[in-house]
């Protein structure tokens, strides 16, 4: 896959620093108290070039995320075996090196977006949004079908379930490592339970 040129790059140069002005403004005033226009103003871009990046306030959050949208969808195309197998042994990994959206991850800076995150309406109703599309992702890497759709929601439900879990234990004050290993149990008995459920994807 050839490099990304000049354009392409300073774009999501824009892209992140942009995000990341905003994120650093609702961390400090709350995602409501501050307006589009100051932070196209603290980003130093016209209002109207910032609704071109982003068309949403929402979006500004999203951003910083917006990778994990086709993750499992990726994660499957990329593993031809089982892709139920493919599913668990990646998450199984995310929570092994503690990735934020395993829910495990107490740095502060994580803490700080994920309680921005589902402490606000406006982007918990938006996180519906970003999941529906992984959603449908999901569904095309499994062949698009009924069947396959039924199988994308209940994976992506199941990862949304477990992550949600480790995250209330780990802001209510228990240790990573406290956690980690019955999370992983956890997320092996809920990916066991899919395969139960769809036997044609599990191995």
């Amino acid at each position: 896959m050839p490099e990304p040129g000049l354009r392409e790059r300073k774009k999501r140069r824009m892209y992140e620093t942009v995000s990341e002005i905003a994120i650093r403004l609702f961390l400090e005033k709350g995602f409501d108290a501050v307006p589009v226009a100051e932070i196209a103003a603290a980003a130093e871009i016209s209002k109207p070039t910032l609704f071109r990046y982003f068309p949403t306030k929402e979006d500004l959050v999203f951003h910083r995320i917006a990778d994990h949208q086709d993750e499992a969808a990726c994660v499957v195309r990329a593993h031809p075996g089982a892709p139920l197998d493919a599913l668990r042994l990646h998450f199984l990994e995310g929570i092994e090196r503690c990735d934020p959206i395993t829910g495990l991850n107490d740095h502060p800076a994580v803490r700080a977006f994920y309680d921005l995150l589902y402490g606000t309406p406006a982007l918990v109703a938006r996180l519906y949004t970003h999941l529906e599309r992984s959603e449908e992702a999901l569904a095309e890497a499994l062949g698009g079908d009924l069947g396959a759709r039924l199988a994308a929601g209940q994976v992506v439900a199941v990862q949304r379930v477990l992550a949600q879990e480790n995250w209330r234990r780990v802001r209510g004050g228990e240790r990573v490592e406290d956690v980690q290993g019955e999370a992983t149990v956890a997320a092996e008995e809920a990916f066991r339970a899919l395969g139960a459920g769809f036997p044609h994807l599990a191995g």
